[in-house]
């Protein structure tokens, strides 16, 4: 997890805290134990934000997703209160680059067909491959490696995450105890498509990813039923307040999604926005609206729009701002609406203009243009 400081226990009562990033957390020491001087990720000879992918070079059972399964069914197991209602996160590095999954993950996807990335009637290739960089055109055999790299560790999550979820039920069942899970992510990757890589933008490979909600009969869940209706991570607090039978705060950008996934809803909101400061630059900031079908997004510092249909265009591929300007009107104006009181100056309620800032949330992190 992405938090500072980053052993602060905000709120709950016991955590383990590992992190490829740092060299003396939990994960670090116990691999050092385990296997004394092979560095972990540190030693993988890979960057932790690139394109390139091998395999793991430890024995599996060291590889930091399976470490925070194995931590997750021994807190169950061994280490927490039984007495007392359980609420546990496990927060996993992975799908993140570095793209290391164990040698059988990797060999699996290297060994089939995997699709294409959508290249759309609107990005420009970029005319360099570095392996940090957010914008490459990667080809051939390098970016098949790219996509069975994300691909396995995306599959070796789910394998390890059906042992934690088999013990984490049976828990409850025998305990006599309801049981809700929730599984999602903070951003996906854009992995060579529209020639992204990484996050940080409004396109569907980086900014839809899976919310996924099961729970036992007392949640009234219609099981495996699906929808296109917006949701987002904010959405995730309420629901488990609303699970719990505990007051939601008002004030939350979120809703519980209890109403939809039990079927008395078909959304919870009309239209989700989205939005991205700075970040690898200033052009790459956007602010974005969807409905599930149409999706429109603005460039703050270049002026640029799009609009996509993702009912017959689900790649993103074509751009309709210009061809259709009476919908792009629309939705410039939904988003005009949902700026004109934001201190930075997005719009004077009538254009949508060039900011002036983004300060920082966080004292210190701010972008300022």
């Amino acid at each position: 997890m992405h938090q500072e400081p980053p052993d602060k226990r905000y709120g709950y009562d016991h955590m383990v805290h590992g992190s490829t990033y740092e060299l003396h957390d939990v994960y670090a020491k116990w691999l050092e134990e385990q296997a004394p001087g092979a560095g972990g990720y540190r030693s993988a000879g890979i960057s932790s934000n690139g394109w390139t992918a091998r395999p793991w070079h430890l024995a599996d059972h060291l590889h930091p997703t399976a470490w925070i399964v194995e931590e997750g069914k021994r807190f169950l197991r061994h280490a927490r209160d039984a007495s007392c209602p359980l609420f546990l996160t496990l927060s996993f590095y992975a799908p993140h680059p570095p793209l290391i999954p164990p040698a059988f993950y990797l060999d699996r996807y290297l060994r089939i067909p995997l699709p294409d990335p959508y290249i759309g009637d609107w990005p420009t290739p970029p005319a360099h491959h570095l392996v940090d960089s957010a914008r490459v055109n990667l080809r051939g055999e390098a970016l098949r490696s790219a996509r069975a790299g994300y691909y396995g560790l995306i599959n070796h999550i789910d394998d390890q995450l059906f042992w934690f979820i088999q013990t984490f039920i049976g828990l409850s069942h025998r305990e006599g105890r309801e049981w809700l899970v929730v599984f999602t992510s903070d951003h996906g990757e854009m992995l060579g498509d529209h020639y992204y890589f990484r996050k940080c933008e409004p396109y569907e490979g980086s900014a839809r990813v899976p919310l996924l909600i099961r729970g036992s009969s007392g949640f009234g869940i219609n099981q495996g039923m699906s929808t296109k209706a917006p949701v987002c991570l904010e959405d995730v607090m309420p629901t488990m307040l609303d699970a719990a039978g505990a007051p939601i705060p008002d004030g939350l950008d979120g809703r519980s999604l209890l109403p939809l996934v039990r079927g008395e809803c078909d959304r919870v909101r009309d239209v989700l926005p989205g939005e991205h400061s700075p970040c690898y630059s200033k052009e790459q900031a956007f602010h974005s609206l969807t409905d599930g079908r149409w999706k429109y997004i603005w460039r703050p510092f270049t002026g640029a729009e799009q609009l996509f249909d993702l009912d017959t265009d689900p790649g993103e591929c074509n751009n309709l701002a210009a061809v259709q300007p009476d919908a792009t009107a629309h939705w410039r104006g939904q988003l005009i609406d949902w700026l004109k009181d934001r201190p930075e100056g997005f719009t004077d309620g009538k254009r949508l203009l060039e900011p002036r800032e983004y300060p920082g949330i966080i004292p210190g992190v701010g972008c300022t243009a």
